[in-house]
């Protein structure tokens, strides 16, 4: 299934940056980066349980903000593009 995870982390101070890396970087073990901090995710079930269980004990709740949307197996219809940046085929080989 496609979800797609944006988050907002508090940069104020020196462990909000922290945390907007190891949330940066969960993401990216799990999809590709769409804008700043917006990450497209092909995964199952089990993957989406264990990227939100990580995401959640990353963040703070009392400053983060992080939404998860599911577009579920047919997001090939659901989803549209435009401007400069080119859409990935997130199924397709991943050789750029």
């Amino acid at each position: 299934m496609l979800v797609v995870i944006t988050y907002d982390v508090s940069t104020i101070d020196a462990s909000g940056r922290k945390r907007l890396r190891k949330v940066s970087k969960l993401c990216q073990d799990y999809g590709i980066r769409v804008q700043n901090s917006v990450f497209e995710c092909v995964v199952d079930s089990t993957q989406l349980k264990q990227l939100k269980l990580k995401l959640l004990e990353t963040m703070n709740s009392n400053k983060d903000s992080l939404r998860v949307y599911r577009l579920g197996d047919n997001y090939k219809s659901k989803v549209e593009h435009f401007g400069v940046k080119e859409s990935i085929d997130l199924e397709g080989p991943l050789i750029l």
